[in-house]
Formats: structure tokens, sequence, C-alpha cells
């Protein structure tokens, strides 16, 4: 017999070896499994189930003082674009007028060619020395004439005899020299451009050579020692505040509540921005540290008045929904919607609820709370 004729038997007897093997394999992994299955003794109970525990803190009502706060941007007082007020080419653009410069009051930043105004300067000064000259002239004639007349023994007839009408005419003259000459030299100062506060130079719009002519752009200046702040507030935080607030002291915190120093309020209220409805409180800071910078948001509080009856408690005590879950004497969840008067430091101040304190408030409400529901309260510290 050929061996093609063995090989189609042998096949048929391979693939069933396997399958009973594989049976053997499933039925072994079968009787592990039941083996070391673990088994639960269930015991029937009549017992209660035990009521959910819910962490609680003992808050008593107390006075306190609000403190309202908001987040206003830090403005420099004085900012602004400085202009040539002359006409002619920059002959020096000195290294304080740079972009990123620090400035102070009176440091040079620009200079313009000077000619025409020393020259108009030395002919206003002509003119009123000119001018003077024809005063004295006009001043010694009437004098002659008030003694030609006195030794006539007759009285002038009119002012015109007494040569009065030129002399004021002179007068005037000789102060419209004046105010020609003042002019010109206000503008030969003009081509000197220097600081008119301290602060730094955000932008440079004039170069070296370049002709310029009055109200064109040269640099933008802004300030740095004094600041301005204005803080909007709600009407019911603008009620907890102590009136008038004028003159008092606000502190300042960057975004993450480090103390940046203090701002004094200039003025607030009177009326309410036109588009937040919001009363506006205006403040200022001079002499501030180099944390204190323009453009930059803090946190300004203010201390207000004193509040009786008032509960101090923790922010994760108020649901989303604005709900406080108390506990009572017996045991059982009790649901409040307190009014919130302000927040500080992680807590929300809100009225006492009715009723004798201290009380229990859940420290970690949850979702599943049913007012009315049992509880077994757990005490933490605050």
């Amino acid at each position: 017999m050929s061996a093609d004729s063995v090989e189609p038997k042998a096949k048929p007897f391979v693939r069933w070896l396997w399958i009973a093997g594989a049976a053997m394999i499933l039925i072994g992994v079968i009787l592990v499994l039941l083996e070391v299955e673990d088994t639960v003794d269930v015991e029937k109970s009549n017992l209660p189930p035990r009521p959910p525990a819910v962490s609680v803190l003992m808050v008593d009502q107390a006075t306190v003082r609000a403190e309202i706060t908001a987040f206003a941007e830090v403005r420099p007082r004085w900012d602004a674009e400085l202009r040539s007020a002359v006409t002619g080419r920059i002959v020096a653009v000195h290294e304080s007028a740079l972009a990123g410069s620090k400035v102070a009051k009176g440091d040079p930043l620009f200079t313009i060619e000077k000619a025409q105004y020393e020259s108009a300067v030395a002919s206003a000064e002509r003119e009123v020395e000119e001018a003077q000259l024809a005063l004295l002239r006009a001043q010694n004639d009437v004098t002659v004439a008030r003694r030609q007349f006195q030794r006539d023994g007759i009285d002038p007839p009119t002012e015109l005899s007494l040569r009065l009408p030129q002399l004021r005419i002179q007068e005037k003259t000789v102060a419209s020299a004046q105010s020609k000459l003042e002019a010109a030299r206000k503008e030969l100062l003009d081509t000197e451009v220097t600081a008119p506060f301290s602060g730094f130079v955000t932008r440079r719009a004039a170069s070296l050579g370049q002709t310029v002519a009055p109200g064109e752009a040269l640099l933008h200046l802004s300030d740095d020692r004094q600041f301005e702040l204005v803080a909007e507030f709600s009407q019911a935080d603008w009620k907890l505040l102590e009136h008038p607030i004028s003159g008092r002291l606000a502190a300042l915190y960057d975004r993450d509540g480090a103390a940046l120093g203090q701002a004094h309020i200039r003025r607030g209220g009177g009326f309410l921005d036109q588009n937040t409805r919001q009363m506006r409180v205006f403040l200022e800071v001079t002499e501030p540290n180099d944390q204190i910078l323009a453009g930059d948001y803090l946190r300004v509080s203010i201390p207000g008045r004193l509040i009786d009856e008032t509960l101090t408690i923790p922010d994760s005590a108020m649901t989303r929904a604005g709900y406080v879950w108390l506990v009572d004497t017996d045991d059982l969840l009790r649901r409040i919607t307190p009014s919130i008067l302000f927040r500080s430091d992680g807590t929300v101040i809100i009225p006492a609820p009715d009723g004798g304190g201290p009380w229990r408030v859940a420290r970690t409400p949850l979702a599943s709370f049913l007012p009315g529901q049992h509880v077994t309260p757990l005490d933490v510290e605050g």
C-alpha cells in the first residue's frame, strides 16, 4: 500500500485526538475553579442598616467684620504720548528715549534744531527793548506837557494835550513785546524734550534726523510711581461697607493671595457703571513696591462694617445649588438656603439660621442627601 493512501486516514484521527485533549483541559479548569471558589455565608439579620456617616463641624454664631473683595486692573495715573511742540529736525535722541528705558522726571529725551528759535528769541528781545525805549519817550513827553501847563498856570484841556493816549499805547506795546519774548523763549525750551514725569518708555515713534511738526508723536511714556485702580462692587456688597469710605485703606493681593501693600480710597459711589450697574470705587497707590505692575489684575479687599449673628463655614459646606445641610439634635438632615453675606479666604459667611446654636454643619454634603434623612454625625475639627 502506498503512502498516499495512508495519509488521509491519519488526519481524522489526529483531529479527534486534539478535540479530546482540549475537552479534558476545559474540564480540569472547571474543577479547579469550583475547588477554589470563595463562598460567602449570608446570615439573616433583623437589625436595620446603619445610617450613613456624615462629617460635621460645630459652628456657633459670631460677630464678624465684613470684608468685601473685587479684582481691579492696575493703571498708571499718567500715561501719555509725548508730541512735538515745535517744528524742526531732530538732532539728538538720548539714551533715555529708547523703548524700555526707565526715566526720571526732567530727563532729556530729544533735542530739536534750535537755530530758528534762538533767532526768534533774539528778535523778540530787540522788540522789547525798542518798545521800552518808546515807552520812556512817551513818559518823557507826558512829563514835559504837564510842566508846560503848570508854568502857564492853566489846566490841560484834554488828555491828548498831555499825550496820555500815546503813553498808554506804548505801555501796551511793551506788554505785547514781552509776551512775544516769553512765547519765543517757550518755543526754544520746547526744542529740548524732557520727561514730564518718571516712568517707562513703552514705545518710541521718532528717529534721529527726522523732521517733526507740532503735534507729531515722539514717544509713549507710562508712569511707574503712581497707580490707579477702579474696583466694582454690587449694591449688596456696597451696603456692607462703612461709609464714607473716602480716605480709608484697602489691602492689595496678587492672584495667588500674596499681600502686595495698600491702596488709598480716593472716592467711591455716587453713580452706577452704565454697563455693569455696579458701584465703582477709585483707589490710588503712591510709591508702590516692585511687585505692583501696570496692567496686572489685583484683588482689592476693603474692610466693612460689623455684622452680628453670622456663621462662618468652609466653601465645601455649600453645594453648587446654594444649599447648606445641618444635622439636628435627632441626627436628622436639615437643608437651608442661606444668603451669602461675603466670602473670605476659603470660607463663606452666612446669617445664622433660626434656632439656638451651635449648629452641626455637614462639611462635605453629598448629592444623595435628603431632608429628614437619619445620619451618623462624625465630629471633625474646623
